[in-house]
């Protein structure tokens, strides 16, 4: 959903590096590469070199339409500015799209990996643009097979060049409408959190991944009121609870009628099916996610992107951190973990570490538990979401394309039990 334009991103990108690299030719040089070797697709990137611009700088006017991007590298590219992402990559990362489709935005949101056959699902943009959906035509979940895929790269030898795997569409009851969030599998199921369309209502889901997907809806309405449209789910580790966020984006995409609730963060318990609030004061709450331990809880709020209305750099693109209630799992004692320069923040993973990823308007960005930028995964486009398939995989929805991120990262167990 965030707006871009690459020839301008160049632009800026080219102009930032040439002002940077003569402003910054007496500075020291940083240890980063003499203590870990770049990987063949990274790019360091010291703050120190654009920490001043000047009064005649090459300000950026805008995080939606350009880039941060001072090297003028060609995407895709690993972009560091703090060794630690070297140890997130490792010394041989690699990545690559490996599935496109320049014509449909058929992988948006809600990935899950299956680690039973090694697959990944995920959906289609819902109502926004490619996406091929609107008020009269749902959106699409789809899969592909990781083993097609580490075999396509197998064939392509040394090259980091693209390869371009199968797609396949799952056939989906009408229950499910709009999917734009998943997690699991959860007790072997794909739980997929749907946006609804016009007067379908959004719902938490349980999909059995094999045919002929069998699907048990848990939940479609607040106390007899329909949500907004659902954006995002994950299960708080250590327990069963679901927790989804509830936005407005149905709406603002013309897909949804008029809300009736605030934009709030929900907690479901599946067995009894009791639901309540656990978090609200957002502009647009987007992406959960949770700390290895359970305890930390992150949310995104996206309320700069507002749909037809349009981009607002003063609203947030902000990931906020809050303490998770042992007792009640209410979200408590909210704080700002990281503002967004490119786009918004939109879905977020964590990784072994507590190192957050995310979702973001020039790909995939990257903080440590302390939310400190330590890197990137430029695409040069948008990112929505994200998903380790296993350790050392990362697997990036990019719209009309997926990437495949080969590092060294283990990954945050997402599927119960």
């Amino acid at each position: 959903m965030v707006a871009k334009s690459s020839a301008i991103a160049v632009a800026i990108g080219f102009a930032a590096w040439a002002y940077a690299a003569s402003q910054s030719q007496s500075a020291p040089q940083s240890g980063a590469t003499a203590a870990h070797s770049l990987p063949p697709q990274a790019v360091f990137v010291d703050p120190r070199s654009f920490a001043v611009l000047g009064n005649n700088g090459p300000f950026r006017e805008s995080s939606f339409t350009q880039f941060f991007n001072p090297t003028n590298t060609t995407p895709p590219f690993f972009q560091v500015f703090h060794p630690d992402f070297l140890k997130i990559l490792g010394p041989s990362a690699t990545i690559r799209a490996v599935a496109a489709n320049p014509t449909f935005a058929f992988a948006h949101e809600a990935p899950i990996w299956l680690p039973a056959t090694d697959e990944v699902t995920f959906a289609s943009n819902d109502g926004g643009a490619l996406g091929m959906s609107d008020i009269d035509h749902n959106n699409q979940v789809s899969r592909i097979s990781l083993k097609e895929v580490e075999a396509a790269i197998a064939k392509a030898g040394k090259s980091h060049a693209p390869v371009n795997v199968s797609v396949t569409k799952l056939d989906l009851p009408d229950t499910i409408q709009m999917t734009n969030g998943g997690t699991g599998p959860f007790f072997g199921n794909l739980i997929l959190v749907n946006s609804g369309r016009g007067p379908l209502p959004p719902s938490v889901a349980l999909v059995n991944p094999s045919p002929p997907h069998n699907t048990t809806v848990l939940l479609d309405n607040f106390f007899g009121r329909q949500f907004n449209s659902l954006n995002d789910v994950k299960i708080r580790p250590g327990t069963n609870t679901l927790f989804f966020t509830d936005v407005t984006y149905g709406f603002l995409n013309h897909f949804r009628p008029l809300p009736l609730m605030p934009n709030q963060v929900y907690r479901l318990e599946p067995d009894t099916r009791r639901v309540r609030v656990v978090a609200d004061g957002f502009d647009r709450c987007n992406g959960i996610a949770f700390s290895r331990d359970g305890k930390t809880a992150f949310v995104t709020d996206t309320g700069a992107n507002a749909g037809f209305l349009g981009n607002n750099q003063t609203e947030p693109a902000t990931i906020y951190a809050f303490d998770v209630d042992p007792k009640t799992e209410a979200f408590k004692n909210r704080r700002v973990f990281a503002y967004v320069d490119t786009g918004i923040a939109d879905g977020v993973q964590l990784d072994a570490e507590d190192n957050l990823y995310a979702g973001c308007g020039d790909g995939v960005q990257v903080w440590n538990p302390e939310g400190a930028l330590l890197g990137k995964f430029f695409l040069g486009t948008t990112s929505a979401n994200l998903v380790f398939a296993g350790d050392s995989r990362l697997v990036i929805m990019a719209e009309t394309a997926i990437y495949f991120a080969e590092i060294a990262a283990k990954a945050n167990k997402l599927f119960f039990p």
